[in-house]
C-alpha cells in the first residue's frame, strides 16, 4: 500500500502543478494582458448608447425596419428575437451556423426566391440580375454583420426613400464603415451593416 502511495505521489504533484499553472495561472495571465492591452476587443467589442450595450460590432442584428440597411440572410436569424418568442418557446437558445443545403436543395432554391421578392419588392428599379450574391447567400456563421460595398451601395435608393436622408449622407455613412483588406492583402473589402445602421439611427434622432 505504502509503495503504491509512492508510486502516484510524483505523478500527483504533477498533475496538480500542471493544473494550478495551465488551468489558473495562465488563464489569468493572459486575461489580466487582454484586459489591460485590448479592453474593448476583450469585452465583446460591445457598442454602447447612453450606457447601454447595444450590440457588437462583430455581430450582426436582423433588420425589418425599411430604413435600415440588410444584412445577409441567416440561419439562426442572428439569434434576434422577442420576448414573446423566448416565452413560448419559439426561441430555443443562442446558436451559430448555417443550413449547409446543397446547390440542388429545393428548399434552398425556395429560400433564396423569397429573398429575392422581399428585395424587389423594395427596390423595383433594381433587376433581380444586378443583386450581389452576398445578399442572397448566408454566412457559415449566421452571425456575420458584413456585406460587400455593392450590397451597401445597391440599398441607398431604398434608404434614400424610407429614410429621407440624401444619397451622399448615405454613402458617407457607408464609407465611414467601411473596412479594407487586412494589411491590404488578406480577405475582402466589407462594410458593417450594423455600424451603418446606428448610424443611421442617430441621423434619424432615434438614438442620441
Amino acid at each position: 500500500m505504502i509503495k503504491s502511495l509512492k508510486g502516484i505521489k510524483k505523478p500527483l504533484l504533477i498533475t496538480v502543478t500542471m493544473l494550478l499553472i495551465c488551468g489558473l495561472a495562465y488563464p489569468l495571465l493572459l486575461t489580466g494582458i487582454s484586459q489591460l492591452l485590448f479592453p474593448y476587443q476583450a469585452n465583446g467589442s460591445l457598442l454602447v448608447f447612453d450606457g447601454q450595450a447595444i450590440g457588437s460590432e462583430l455581430v450582426g442584428q436582423d433588420f425589418t425596419d425599411q430604413r435600415f440597411m440588410k444584412n445577409r440572410p441567416s440561419a439562426v436569424g442572428y439569434n434576434t428575437y422577442t420576448q414573446e418568442e423566448k416565452a413560448d418557446g419559439t426561441y430555443t437558445g443562442i446558436s451559430s451556423g448555417s443550413k449547409n443545403y446543397a446547390a440542388t436543395n429545393p428548399k434552398l432554391t425556395k429560400r433564396v426566391e423569397a429573398d429575392i421578392a422581399e428585395f424587389l419588392a423594395v427596390s423595383p428599379s433594381i433587376s433581380k440580375e444586378d443583386i450581389p450574391t452576398d445578399l442572397l447567400t448566408a454566412s457559415g456563421s449566421g452571425l456575420d454583420p458584413h456585406i460587400s460595398p455593392e450590397s451597401a451601395s445597391i440599398q441607398i435608393p431604398a434608404l434614400v426613400e424610407s429614410t429621407g436622408l440624401s444619397q451622399e449622407q448615405l454613402e458617407g455613412i457607408i464609407q465611414q464603415h467601411t473596412q479594407g483588406r487586412l494589411f491590404g492583402i488578406f480577405g475582402e473589402i466589407t462594410v458593417n451593416v450594423l455600424e451603418v445602421n446606428l448610424d443611421i439611427a442617430k441621423e434619424l434622432e432615434l438614438i442620441k
